[in-house]
Parts: C-alpha cells; structure tokens; sequence
C-alpha cells in the first residue's frame, strides 16, 4: 500500500540540532522540550534520540505525556512543566522518577501535604508572561518552603519569555532584570531561555536552557532561517500526484471557482488536504516542491486534495512525490503563507499521515 502522506523524520538532524544547541550555550545543560508528541515529530522516537545524544533532561506539558515515555523504556529525567493536577497525579510523579514544575500556590500546598514523598521539583516565577507561574513576590514564602524541606530534591527556577523571538523589545530585558533581582543570591538553578532566548539573547543562557522548536531544525526568529542559524528541518512532508490535466483558459479550478486559469493549464492534483493537517487557509501561490522544482498552489485546499500549476514542471508525472515542506522548502516559509506560526503545522499533521524516520 502506498501512503497518500508521509512524514519523515530525519534523526540525524535532531541530533545536529541538539549539537549546534550546544554550542550556542556551551556552559549550559540542555532540557529538550518534547511536549505535544515531540512537536508532532513522534514522542518516543525524538525522546529515545535525544536522551541517546546525551540531552542532560526531556520536557513535557503533563503526566500523561511522560509516563508515554517512561513506558517506551526513556530513563532520562522528565520534567513536567505544567506540574500535577491531584494528589494521585504528584504520587505517580514521584513513582516515575519526574520532576514536578510547581507554578501555583494550591499545587505547592498539595506537594506539602505528601509526607512521605521524595520530590524532585522547579519553582515557576511570573515575570512577565502572566500565564503560569508565581508572583515575584511569592519568592521568600518558596525559599522558605525549600528550607523546611530539605528532603526535597529542589531543580532550580524557571520562567518563560514572551517576546524572546522579537529582536527589538524591550520585554525580555525587563523580565531577565526582573528574574535575576527577585532571586538575588538564592540557592538553585536557573532557567530562562526558551529557542528564541538561547539564540537571540545570550543572557538567558543560563544553568539550563529549554530548546523546543530550534530542536526540530525551524528557526524561532521571523527575520533569520533556520539555515542563518545552522539548524536542519527534521521533517519532510510530502503527498503524490494522483492526477494531471490541461485545463482551458477561462475554466476554474475547486471549491468556490476562485482560481480561473489564465490559459491553457497543465494542472497536477496532489493527494493531500487538511484531513492530513494542511492549513485550509493556504492561499494560491503557496509553493511545493515537484521534481525538484517549485510550483505554486491554485484553488483552495480542500479536504483530500490540492492543485498545483505543473506548467513550469513539464516533467512531472503521475505517482511522483510532492514535497509539502522540508529540506528545500522551509516550514517557516509554508507557515508565513498560511498565517500561522511552524508549531501549528507541525502539530496540526493528522492521524491519516504516515510517520517514518531515518538516521538511527
């Protein structure tokens, strides 16, 4: 059986990744963030590759996502950054050898109230984000927790950046100030950076730095490429060409009738859609790669299908692979024409694609 829409992850390339992630913050320990199914790249497998790299500690935003890994055999620590939800949840934590993100004064009272419990646990700090995390002026009420439980394996503080991928504001300045003068000399670890902050803003290279998307081989920054950064595209996603035709001038093409063809058209019917997790909202003119070859979309996206303008492709025929995004054809540049940020498109691949991988 032939798949309509393979995604391959290259892991090698998370591999280099990791190794030029390094040598952007060569005094740091590296935590992989590996959340949401490893960024839609396969949790296990990125997981299994990275800790077999040498990553110092993996991420995820919950339980369910790290016991995934601890199932697949993955001992790396695991880091859950949005904590526990119940006292079950805090006693599987500690069963499975987790770190616990703590960011809210109920989840510290719940952690408390576990007697017999070996924590290991980062305190969140709110400097800016105002999504998760402590005040800044809960600061001396955690330290104080810390000293009366000194049989808790304390990680260090962490807080999150809001604009780290906006070269020109102000904001992260403030909120590193902010971080490093609540915590003044306080025992623990630190961790700022997120992909953005670890490239763009050497001052949030601190004792850990947390690298998702950079990880993945896209860049975090609008105005450099993954390539301007030396990053490598993990993943190739690519659809076949089910069908070829002319077109007559004047015809239009799919739903709504919103392309109309200039002239005669060769026109290539791709088979992929947003059933498979390709943005609807990719307008005519979004490129793919035919034969090594770039040749823009026309028509709206519709559930099962694209078509592409072949005119500049003579050679293309039916069965032939069409690269959606990868190597040659930066996600960055797909998401930009959708309106949408590479996460989403990474991410929003659909149970109907085929996974593969490459580089063991």
């Amino acid at each position: 059986m032939i798949p309509r829409v393979t995604a391959t992850i290259d892991l090698t390339a998370l591999r280099d990744n990791l190794a030029r992630v390094r040598r952007y913050a060569p005094g740091s320990h590296v935590m992989a963030a590996v959340k949401a199914d490893g960024y839609g790249h396969g949790a296990v497998p990125v997981a299994r590759t990275l800790a077999d790299a040498g990553v110092d500690a993996l991420a995820v935003a919950c339980l369910e996502e790290a016991v995934k890994l601890r199932d697949a055999g993955i001992a790396a620590p695991i880091a859950l950054l949005e904590g526990v939800m119940s006292e079950d949840e805090a006693r599987e934590a500690v069963r499975q050898h987790l770190q616990i993100v703590v960011h809210d004064p109920w989840q510290l009272a719940l952690l408390e109230s576990l007697q017999d419990a070996t924590l290991s646990l980062w305190f969140k700090i709110d400097t800016g984000m105002h999504r998760l995390g402590f005040a800044p002026t809960a600061v001396p009420v955690l330290a104080n927790a810390l000293q009366q439980r000194p049989a808790w394996n304390f990680c260090g503080w962490i807080t999150h950046l809001a604009c780290a991928d906006e070269a020109d504001n102000p904001m992260t300045q403030r909120q590193i100030a902010l971080f490093d003068e609540i915590l003044g000399t306080l025992p623990g670890a630190r961790s700022i950076a997120n992909s953005a902050g670890l490239i763009a803003w050497p001052l949030t290279r601190r004792e850990w730095v947390r690298p998702g998307l950079a990880l993945y081989g896209a860049s975090p920054l609008p105005e450099q490429s993954a390539a301007d950064l030396g990053l490598r595209p993990a993943m190739r996603v690519e659809g076949r060409l089910l069908s070829i035709h002319d077109v007559p001038e004047g015809a239009t093409i799919g739903y709504g009738a919103t392309y109309r063809c200039p002239q005669l058209m060769r026109i290539g019917v791709v088979a992929v859609g947003y059933a498979d997790g390709y943005d609807r909202n990719l307008p005519t003119g979004t490129p793919v790669l035919v034969c090594g070859r770039r040749a823009p979309m026309v028509g709206r996206v519709s559930m099962d299908m694209i078509t592409i303008d072949l005119r500049e492709v003579p050679e293309a025929r039916v069965g032939d692979t069409v690269t959606l995004w990868g190597e040659g054809l930066p996600a960055e540049e797909i998401a930009r024409y959708a309106g949408t940020l590479v996460y989403e498109l990474f991410c929003g691949l659909t149970k109907r694609v085929h996974f593969s991988y490459s580089g063991f």
